[in-house]
């Protein structure tokens, strides 16, 4: 199992938010969600790097694992979206951890 994939892992279990290289930039994730989809790996997060403009506003993306370098765990924790349900984004995704 790679490292990213381990840090992911553990911070959807502990519901902790990480820092990841994405697309050349630095985010910060609140990853609520990891899920399988035609044998490649997702997470479903909050980008807490995004300016919204209310909380209403914030939503999950899903970001590819294989996208994601350098990622650690940080000790910031994070409350789930109060809209979170813990399904996948498409039917034939397949579930793998939920906070």
């Amino acid at each position: 199992m790679n490292e990213n994939r381990l840090t992911l892992m553990e911070a959807i279990a502990r519901k902790r938010a990480i820092v990841a290289r994405y697309n050349g930039s630095e985010i910060k994730l609140a990853p609520h969600l990891m899920f399988e989809r035609r044998g490649d790996l997702f997470v479903s997060a909050l980008n807490m790097s995004k300016d919204w403009r209310t909380d209403d506003e914030r939503k999950l993306g899903q970001f590819k694992l294989a996208g994601l370098g350098g990622t650690a765990l940080l000790d910031e924790r994070f409350e789930p979206l109060p809209s979170f349900d813990a399904a996948t984004p498409r039917s034939d995704d397949t579930l793998i951890l939920a906070i």
